[in-house]
Order: C-alpha cells, then structure tokens, then sequence
C-alpha cells in the first residue's frame, strides 16, 4: 500500500513499507524526489558549516558567526521536521496499522531529541 504525503511544499507518494523492518535493520524507502530534496538541503548546510569555519579562521566578529550558526540550526530544523513529517505519516501509521503501538514511545522519545 502507498501512502500520499502532503508536506508544506510538496505532494509525494511514499513507497510501500517506508520504515520496513527486517530480521536486521529498519529501513524508510523514500521517493527518489524526497530524498533529493533532503540530500540537496543537508549538501547547503554542508557548505554553510564550511562557511562558518572559515569565518571563525577569518576572525570574523562573533555576532555575525553567531547569525550564520543561527542560520544552520534552522535550516536543519526544517530538514527535521520534513523527516518527522514522512515518518508520522507513513512509517509510525504502518506500525500502528500492524498493532505495533511501542513506535508512539519511540516517536515521543525521537521528538523529545529534536526538542532540545
């Protein structure tokens, strides 16, 4: 069964089992445009993080690195929050859908991470 997603920016459809499991390992089968979007998102920040380093090289004033650090924490929040949202959507429904009602404690556990 596929799942449609309605992000903020975007509508895709999620593979079946997105956060499969198997005997080894779980797994989430994101569309190749939703892995894109997020591999495309974290290569910026990538190039942010490189930015700051040679801005703290460069001595640059601390309120400016400080913005630009301010700038990375955001943008991966929004990386996060675009994750959290295709795996409420998809994975935690599949769990639930299948009687396995322990993936709410590991979502609550998950988003208590990101909160801090």
């Amino acid at each position: 069964m596929s799942v449609e997603v309605e992000t903020n920016q975007e509508s895709v459809t999620l593979d079946p089992g997105c956060c499969s499991s198997d005997e080894t390992e779980r797994k989430s089968h994101h569309s190749d445009k939703v892995k894109s979007n997020m591999i495309s998102r974290l290569n910026r920040i990538e190039g942010q993080i490189r930015g700051i380093k040679g801005l703290i090289e460069k001595d640059t004033y601390c309120d400016d690195v400080l913005n630009q650090i301010a700038s990375v924490q955001s943008a991966l929040n929004g990386v996060g929050k675009l994750l959290l949202e295709h795996h409420m959507k998809s994975c935690v429904i599949e769990r639930i859908q299948d009687g396995d009602t322990e993936v709410l404690d590991e979502l609550l556990t998950t988003m208590n991470k990101l909160m801090k």
